[in-house]
């Protein structure tokens, strides 16, 4: 089935939700808020929603369902599978690089340049938070090759 209008939404902001388990609230909290600087919204005792970049994540405290991440390789990185993350305006994405380093993260891939002259060239760098997640931040010079195909078309 083919669908009209991909590129066209793509320019509109519709937040995503995303729900994944963590194995402590306070070290979710922590990090979603405290080092990234994610708004928190509503909260139990079991979850807490976190405004991530304008999109709704929610992490549910579920010890049992963290685990290890398997990777595939991308582009010669060992790229974990199960991730996500924000693709941010360039400035920005360098700004989080710059100050997460400053603050010590343990990056899994340390910031750096993706396809490098191919149409998905991309700023990129993968993190844990401390459950073991996986987030990755891009950017792209030109945010119009989002989406772009070409001959890296086997990335994330």
């Amino acid at each position: 089935m083919k669908r009209s209008g991909t590129l066209q939404r793509m320019t509109q902001h519709i937040p995503f939700h995303l729900a994944f388990p963590v194995h402590d609230l306070a070290q979710a909290e922590d990090f979603y808020a405290g080092l990234l600087g994610c708004l928190i919204g509503r909260r139990s005792s079991h979850w807490i929603d976190f405004d991530f970049f304008g999109h709704q994540i929610t992490a549910h405290l579920r010890p049992e369902e963290c685990g290890e991440v398997r990777s595939n390789g991308v582009d010669g990185d060992a790229v974990p599978v199960r991730h996500f993350g924000a693709v941010l305006p360039w400035d920005d994405w360098q700004a989080l690089g710059r100050r997460l380093g400053d603050a010590g993260v343990d990056f899994l891939l340390a910031p750096r340049i993706r396809f490098q002259g191919k149409p998905g060239e991309q700023g990129t760098f993968f993190l844990r938070d401390p459950s073991g997640n996986a987030l990755e931040f891009k950017s792209f010079a030109d945010p119009s090759r989002l989406f772009a195909k070409g001959a890296d078309d086997d990335h994330a």
